[in-house]
């Protein structure tokens, strides 16, 4: 009998990708024959990076890594995850924060497509309490080694570019 290969799904905005995104799609490809990246297109809301600069940045963080697919989506993640043939979804939480957004989010889903599984996983260590907000928030007042503790070396360098 062949063996099915087993596909999942890490759906995020990536505005931009830090090191706890990083730290989650490297132990993520290790679990599954192939991993989709879905950066998510939200029309509502103006990202730092468009949708081409993020899937840049987010190619050269996992050059390393030879089982992605990093690929653009609009609309229910949870869709995005089915239209992808995968059957699981990958969230990256913070353990403080995100936890009950992400487990009515999961239940919701739940509803939508019984048939999709939310695997939840918390970045290592001290990558556990970086987002992209905080990224943000800090850049203007920090210099580049404080960054490069939170950021992949090519995303200092794109948002020290972005900042002017």
């Amino acid at each position: 009998m062949q063996s099915v290969p087993h596909v999942a799904v890490y759906p995020g905005s990536f505005d931009p990708i830090t090191l706890g995104h990083l730290n989650v799609m490297e132990r993520a490809s290790r679990l599954f024959d192939r991993l989709v990246i879905g950066i998510g297109i939200n029309i509502e809301k103006r990202p730092m990076f468009d949708a081409e600069e993020r899937e840049k940045l987010i190619r050269e963080a996992t050059c390393h890594l030879d089982n992605i697919e990093i690929r653009t989506f609009e609309g229910l993640a949870v869709e995005f995850v089915r239209d992808c043939g995968a059957r699981v979804m990958v969230r990256g939480v913070r353990p403080i924060t995100d936890i009950p957004a992400e487990l009515t989010m999961m239940m919701a889903n739940r509803r939508l497509a019984p048939e999709v599984e939310t695997l939840f996983m918390v970045a290592d260590g001290e990558l556990a309490h970086v987002s992209s907000s905080l990224i943000k928030q800090i850049a203007w007042v920090t210099g580049d080694e404080e960054l490069r503790r939170f950021l992949p070396e090519n995303v200092v360098a794109a948002l020290r570019q972005k900042l002017g």
